[in-house]
């Protein structure tokens, strides 16, 4: 048992070291959105761990000497026990505060640098149903034919980087030219596949009853 402390000590510079770059890469990924380069895994964990030795690099240059005595680990739980303020705001403002902080500034940047052309949304999928207000949505199928139905609370679109998918609450019954007939009855919704779809439409969020 008289190792612990230094043990524990340890683990939890493994956890300052690796941690500040986890949370600079959740929060630029959320920021800026999600690319496809980053849905390879090892990809994700590499830019984490340079996210985490650049930041861990500067933490020593600016605050080495406050850090090795806080954490020095031949002193076991001293410096933790006689600073425990000062170890809790090290812990939060080097691990969650600077790594959000610079996560942050990275994204205003890239937004300025690309102005209108910036879209953090991954997909036009994402971006069509993303804050999308209750509407009638119509597809037209790779063999001609046409569903349409109601997208409401009920109704689902999946996100990237899952495939395209899509829930409407209520099913219609479709003309031939892409117009809106009858509601079914006693439909429970209806599941669009979209690697079927050749084309869909989101239309005005009017709940009517539908003969567009």
């Amino acid at each position: 048992m008289g190792g612990a402390p230094a043990t524990l000590v340890q683990l939890a510079l493994i956890v300052l070291f690796v941690a500040p770059g986890v949370t600079y890469q959740l929060l630029r990924e959320r920021r800026r959105g999600s690319t496809p380069g980053e849905q390879d895994i090892a990809q994700r964990v590499l830019r984490a761990l340079i996210a985490s030795v650049v930041l861990d690099a500067l933490y020593v240059l600016v605050i080495g000497p406050q850090l090795i005595g806080l954490f020095d680990v031949g002193q076991g739980w001293d410096g933790l026990r006689q600073h425990p303020r000062s170890a809790a705001a090290f812990i939060l403002g080097l691990v969650f505060a600077v790594p959000a902080g610079v996560a942050w500034g990275f994204s205003e940047m890239e937004r300025r640098r690309l102005r209108g052309s910036y879209r953090s949304t991954p997909t036009a999928w994402d971006h069509a149903f993303r804050d999308c207000p209750p509407s009638f949505v119509r597809v037209r199928l790779k063999d001609g034919s046409w569903i349409g139905g109601w997208y409401g609370a009920k109704s689902y679109a999946t996100s990237f980087p899952h495939p395209p998918e899509l829930f409407l609450e209520r099913s219609y019954r479709m003309r031939s030219d892409g117009g809106f007939s009858s509601e079914v009855a006693r439909s429970m919704g209806i599941y669009v596949k979209c690697a079927d779809i050749d084309f869909f439409e989101i239309l005005a969020n009017s709940d009517s009853g539908g003969t567009r």
